[in-house]
């Protein structure tokens, strides 16, 4: 079992910057993929970004691909994510999430753990 908390969400303005953290405890943070997903009013959640156990490995939604990077520390067991240039439609629940598949299937197929979710508003 993962348990997952996210911190940083907040109201920032358009071309703003915001960093979100995931803090996990539990097994063994460092086996696990890693990634985020949003869910924006009145849209079904979807993927973010993802992280491999290494760091070696990162893949992006092409709508945060270039303002968006993931990254972890698995000597903190916290995973990050740092938004840049935020637009309006950035505006959402972030939600961090861990599973024990690699990176693509994890992305494909579904994720274990979920956090509860962060909110970010990002203002025209």
């Amino acid at each position: 079992q993962v348990q997952l908390v996210e911190s940083g969400g907040g109201l920032v303005q358009a071309g703003g910057s915001l960093r979100l953290s995931c803090a996990a405890s539990g097994r063994t943070f460092s086996s696990y993929t890693m990634g985020w997903f949003r869910q924006a009013p009145g849209k079904e959640r979807g993927f973010a970004a993802a992280i491999s156990w290494s760091g070696g490995s990162t893949y992006y939604a092409d709508s945060v691909k270039g303002r968006f990077t993931i990254s972890r520390d698995n000597a903190k067991n916290t995973v990050y994510l740092q938004m840049n240039s935020l637009r309006p439609d950035d505006t959402a629940i972030y939600y961090c999430a861990a599973s024990t598949r690699l990176v693509v299937a994890a992305i494909n197929y579904g994720m274990d753990y979920w956090g509860k979710g962060t909110l970010v508003t990002v203002s025209s």
